[in-house]
């Protein structure tokens, strides 16, 4: 079966920002010269080989896979690969190999100014010319992206994300920090003090934001509801466990569990805190949505 002709956006886009937005919108915009809009990218856990195990990834495959698909990806053509299936791969081997013989046969490449790949990450955009005038693909290269003087950077974002800046993160991002997951079983203390939460767990490796309480908005079957998140691990309540994300949607009552839910964050709050009693906690929460509530507008 012949493989149709593509347009490939090469990253890791994690995070999806606007920087990789300029790469992405590359690729597609080939679709008008009949190329096929398709994106070459690592599993989420490729970031934390980057980065040592220093910094968790911004989304997980699902979020990852779900955003590149309402940018206009079909699903067939977002191909995810572990880094160790082609780390070892030459420069020369991933562009014979990948881009034009195995899957993709790419006719226009499209990535960032400052692309590296290569076992050893050994070449840079312009071997990747090099290597596309003899395979038979043209490179296209994306400018970097700056807003206030400071381009635009997964790591920045994550900063931002780890210090409780959602709303300058959600700029660099170009659309507000979203957290994808399946509704799990908590301890259920919510409901005994009459404000039940739905409960998320980060993946393994995933970054978690600062731990605090945030203006969020909950998609539920596309049906957005004001809702206020915590972020953290609960230290009101005994015992340890992992971090979660807590949500209370308000002006909603159903049975949640084991769905898909997505939840976007738009503003922090406060720090997590410890209180002294449960009374005490939910006389917090009640403060928190008054303020939430005066904040989201209708």
């Amino acid at each position: 079966m012949e493989i149709k002709r593509s347009a490939v956006a090469l990253g890791l886009f994690d995070g999806v920002h606007l920087g990789h937005r300029a790469v992405l919108d590359l690729a597609l915009e080939q679709e008008k010269n009949a190329l096929t809009p398709a994106v070459f990218t690592f599993n989420p856990s490729a970031v934390l080989r980057k980065t040592s195990g220093q910094d968790g990834y911004i989304y997980n495959y699902t979020q990852k896979f779900e955003i590149l698909k309402k940018l206009g990806f079909s699903g067939r053509n977002i191909h995810f690969v572990d880094f160790d299936d082609v780390c070892g791969l030459t420069g020369e081997e991933f562009c014979e190999n990948i881009l034009k013989n195995r899957f993709l046969n790419a006719e226009i490449v499209c990535c960032g100014n400052d692309f590296r790949f290569g076992k050893n990450a050994s070449c840079g955009v312009e071997d990747l010319k090099n290597f596309g005038r003899k395979y038979g693909f043209e490179v296209q290269t994306a400018d970097d992206i700056k807003t206030d003087c400071i381009t635009v950077s997964s790591g920045e974002i994550r900063r931002c994300l780890v210090n409780g800046e959602i709303e300058r993160a959600n700029t660099l991002l170009g659309m507000s920090y979203k957290f994808l997951g399946k509704v799990i079983h908590g301890n259920e203390i919510g409901r005994t003090i009459d404000f039940p939460t739905i409960n998320q767990e980060y993946s393994d490796g995933q970054l978690v934001l600062k731990y605090g309480v945030y203006q969020t908005v909950t998609d539920i079957d596309g049906v957005k509801y004001k809702s206020i998140t915590n972020v953290g691990v609960k230290p009101t309540i005994k015992g340890e466990r992992k971090p979660l994300a807590e949500t209370h949607i308000l002006d909603f009552s159903g049975d949640l569990y084991n769905k898909i839910v997505s939840v976007e964050f738009h503003k922090f709050i406060r720090p997590e805190m410890k209180f002294s009693s449960v009374d005490e906690l939910k006389s917090q929460i009640s403060r928190d949505i008054s303020q939430v509530g005066s904040l989201l507008k209708d």
